[in-house]
Order: C-alpha cells, then structure tokens, then sequence
C-alpha cells in the first residue's frame, strides 16, 4: 500500500472511532436540554403561573355573581372608588356602610392606603342577634373596635391568606386559614367573594362579623 493510502486508510479508522463519542455527547446534551427544560416548566407550571395571575386580578367566590354587572356597585365601579365610597354602591353591604358612618369612619377608610377589609354582608350582621346589633351600632367605641378589626393595615393577596395572621387597626391580630381559593377568617367567617379592588384597598366580602378579643 502507498503512503497516500496508509494515510487515508489512518484518517478513515480516526473518523470511525470518534464518531460514537461524538454521538454519546450529542446525546447527553439532549439529554441535559430536555431535563433543563423540564426543570423550567415546573418552575413555572400552569398552576403555578394561573395563581400568581389570580393573587393579582381575579376575584372568586360563591357570593361574586350577585354583584351588580355594571355602574357603581359593580367591581369596575367599584375599583375607583376608595373602599368606603365603594361599599356604599354594594347593595350586600348596606348594614357594614351603616355601622361604618355611625362610627365615623368613612373619611379614615377612604384614605388609608394600600389596606385589606374583610366585609361582612348584610347577612353577616343578620347573625347578630337584633338587641345586640342595635346595642352594638349606639356604641361608637365598641363599634369602632370591631370595625377596624376588620381592617388590615396592608394588601392581602389570595395566597397570603392559606394560612396567616395579620395585624388589624384594632390593634389586635386575626388570622385566616385554607387553599384552594377556599378561606377562612379566625375560623368561624368564610370568604364568600374575595379580591375584590377598590381604589384604595383590597376587599373580601365575608360570611359572619368579626368579634376582636376582649
């Protein structure tokens, strides 16, 4: 054989030998990209992001569908106004804006920022046994204690509430438990509509009155 056939026949058995190295590597690095993009998606899987999305802009809750469409009393209304002001538009919580102008609080409520309410409804207030409701609204300091319990002195988002406890302007702490966009305040007050905006606050509408500590 001629040297120019010995080094050919050389570089045929050097191309031979590399080639499954190379396609080992070739593989291992799709093996690599795959498993990366697979630790990607779950970091940031569709649950995950859907919930990230919902603690921002979604509201939930049974009570939700019977707010009004449009105008005031409606979420978009509802949403620049500051959260006593929206309230008043909200038909389920007439006997809250009630307590609330008995109190003196419209004008406090109105311009505290960036807060949470929990809201309890018409039907909330119902529970009250009626003597002790109207016992509760002719006193504007007790009343006022238990409406600022309702108040707390940041914004919530849904996740926050899985199980937390939170300062209120009462100067008393409660607390909220649950998952699934399905919550509990201090154990005994379901949120029945919640994430709701407001100009100045974030709103969940509640099934039961809050009673601070005594």
């Amino acid at each position: 054989m001629t040297p120019l056939h010995l080094r050919r026949a050389a570089v045929a058995v050097s191309a031979a030998a590399l080639l499954p190295l190379a396609l080992t590597g070739c593989s291992s690095d799709s093996k690599d990209a795959s498993s990366g993009s697979t630790a990607s998606a779950a970091k940031t899987s569709p649950s995950a992001a859907a919930s990230e999305s919902m603690d921002m802009n979604e509201l939930f809750g049974p009570a939700c569908s019977s707010v009004p469409k449009d105008g005031a009393g409606s979420f978009a209304g509802m949403a620049k106004d500051p959260v006593a002001t929206a309230a008043s538009h909200n038909p389920a919580l007439s006997t809250l804006v009630t307590a609330v102008k008995k109190a003196g609080l419209v004008d406090t409520l109105n311009n505290a920022q960036n807060v949470t309410v929990f809201a309890p409804t018409d039907d909330a207030f119902a529970k009250i046994p009626q003597a002790d409701l109207d016992k509760l609204l002719a006193d504007k300091e007790q009343l006022t204690k238990v409406l600022t319990y309702h108040v707390v002195g940041q914004k919530l988002t849904p996740h926050q509430l899985d199980k937390g406890s939170f300062a209120t302007l009462a100067k008393s702490e409660l607390t909220t438990s649950g998952s699934d966009l399905a919550y509990t305040v201090n154990d005994t007050s379901k949120v029945v509509c919640g994430n709701v905006p407001t100009a100045n606050a974030t709103v969940y509408i509640v099934d039961t009155v809050l009673m601070p500590p005594q």
